[in-house]
């Protein structure tokens, strides 16, 4: 029996980001959601879910979900049997960025998060495609879920976060790293980057995705997830 798969999702997204995923996979591993919501460092909200987590797992983590992956595998690497980083970042933020988030958080106490949601979302998020409204209104419905509250502890913690490159660098379990092609969040050069830090990582690019390829190309993910968690677990 293969160990269970735990799915983190980025900022202000819910299980609905893994829904296919879920869907296709359930009956063939245990799958669970962990929520990045708790906290206002990444450092807290880790060790608040490895509480919760089983002893050991495979991690597939997306955008912010993939950022508290690795402070994760900082934190408990022997818990890890596999890690999956998807359309995410290993860098700490740069100080335009971390500046950014202030207006930002402004006008979400304000009461204008779907304004900074929209802002946010229609030049960085996703690939062209038939289905790139109803995916933008998923990402409003679970944004509207969680709520300003959630929205303002996770820019914090997103503003403070550390760099991992050296957490990437000691990584010995198999890894995927995959994103979308027109991801402008986090770029294909970045995973480029991110798989050459980790001895042995897979780079899976696919090409009509952006930022959110569990919804723009779900089968094709789904694919990428299963042929990953059927790798041997080989010590490196």
């Amino acid at each position: 029996m293969a160990e269970p798969l735990v799915f983190l999702p980025g900022m202000m997204c819910d299980a609905r980001l893994f829904g296919p995923q879920i869907a296709a996979l359930s009956s063939e591993f245990s799958v669970m959601v962990s929520p990045v919501t708790r906290g206002e460092r990444i450092e807290e909200i880790a060790s608040g879910l490895l509480d919760e987590l089983p002893q050991r797992f495979a991690l597939a983590g997306l955008s912010m979900g993939g950022i508290v992956a690795m402070e994760l595998l900082r934190r408990a690497p022997d818990r890890i049997t596999r890690l999956a980083l998807m359309d995410t970042n290993p860098l700490a933020e740069t100080p335009q960025v971390a500046a950014a988030r202030e207006p930002q958080i402004v006008k979400v106490r304000a009461g204008r998060m779907f304004d900074v949601m929209r802002e946010e979302m229609k030049p960085n998020y996703l690939a062209p495609g038939p289905f790139r409204n109803e995916i933008l209104d998923l990402v409003m419905d679970m944004a509207e879920a969680l709520g300003p509250d959630v929205f303002i502890r996770q820019s914090r913690a997103l503003q403070r976060r550390r760099d991992q490159q050296g957490t990437l660098r000691k990584c010995k379990v198999p890894t995927m790293v995959l994103c979308g092609a027109h991801d402008a969040l986090c770029p294909v050069k970045r995973h480029t980057f991110m798989a050459e830090l980790i001895h042995g990582a897979e780079l899976r690019v696919l090409e009509h995705a952006g930022h959110l390829p569990t919804l723009e190309m779900p089968d094709e993910t789904t694919q990428a997830i299963r042929d990953w968690m059927r790798q041997p677990l080989v010590l490196r």
